[in-house]
């Protein structure tokens, strides 16, 4: 008897890629530094085209290296597009951009990436400043990023400030935030999810001791709620690394919800590696299965919210 042909093995599904445009240090975790890993880690192909290239983020006081020009930006885009890939790009990340030429070189990336795959998604962390800091960004990098990136975005990943920076609206509880998410949320581009994520999210009516994440979806909204660990100095990156890590997460699952669970799940856990440790750079790759399927897991409770006319 001959035996039966055997079938041929099914071809490997096509990882999915992301292109991120951000800062790089080469000692420590801010920027691309921050976001590379955490998303290669859940699985995604990056492609990294760096704003900046320092020693070490600025917190410390000094560092070296430059910030590169827009053209840059754009040469390696084209770089990128002659390779005939962007079509398998299913998502944009950009982080701190550093000039308004590169607020434009980052606009027309998506725009390149969208005319192969109209499906991919624009994840944009309006990198501007931070309580305490203030602005640590050009003067007029809140009103480019405000009237380029906003608009053609899917996804914008504000801090409390940023949010407040871009709104012009109070925040200090929980009805303000949503009301300034709304704001900042019909402003995305009309045919995406347009999510609004509100990091580090501290408000008068939030229990003691606790840190918060917003999202605010067409769906609903969701707090996620975590200990606030006693970090001082707070640690750089972690709004890079939880805009990757909300980003890759929404990609894989399409559940804003669920994405917001994990990602503030997997940065309690690097915090809490990190503060252990006592550096002053967070613990990614120490908290490596953390990021994939976090130890613990906070859960992202439903908050209502009024009608949203967009």
């Amino acid at each position: 008897m001959s035996a039966s042909p055997s079938r041929p093995a099914p071809a490997p599904e096509r990882p999915r890629s992301v292109l991120s445009i951000q800062s790089w240090v080469s000692y420590g975790h801010v920027g691309n530094a921050a976001a590379v890993f955490p998303l290669q880690r859940l699985g995604f192909e990056v492609w990294a085209i760096h704003t900046v290239q320092f020693s070490n983020h600025t917190g410390y006081g000094a560092w070296t290296g430059a910030v590169f020009p827009p053209e840059q930006v754009a040469e390696l885009m084209e770089g990128i597009e002659a390779r005939g890939v962007l079509g398998e790009c299913d998502g944009v990340l950009s982080g701190y951009m550093g000039s308004g030429g590169t607020v434009a070189a980052v606009v027309d990336a998506v725009r390149r990436v969208r005319q192969a795959n109209p499906a991919a998604l624009y994840c944009c962390d309006p990198v501007m400043g931070d309580v305490g800091r203030g602005v640590f960004v050009r003067p007029e990098l809140p009103e480019l990023l405000a009237r380029q990136a906003v608009p053609v975005a899917d996804i914008v990943t504000p801090n409390q400030f940023e949010l407040e920076l871009l709104t012009g609206q109070r925040v200090d509880n929980l009805e303000h935030a949503l009301a300034a998410a709304q704001v900042l949320r019909a402003r995305l581009r009309a045919d995406g999810p347009r999510i609004v994520v509100v990091t580090s999210l501290t408000r008068s009516d939030a229990p003691a001791g606790s840190i918060e994440t917003l999202v605010l979806t067409g769906g609903g909204a969701w707090l996620c709620r975590t200990p606030l660990l006693p970090l001082d100095p707070p640690r750089n990156g972690t709004g890079d690394a939880i805009s990757a890590l909300f980003f890759g997460h929404y990609l894989r699952t399409g559940d804003a919800a669920l994405a917001l669970s994990l990602a503030m799940s997997a940065l309690y856990r690097v915090l809490e590696r990190t503060h252990a440790a006592g550096t002053r750079e967070i613990q990614l790759v120490a908290a490596q299965d953390d990021l994939l399927q976090p130890g613990q897991v906070f859960p992202a409770e439903p908050v209502p919210v009024r009608a949203d006319p967009a």
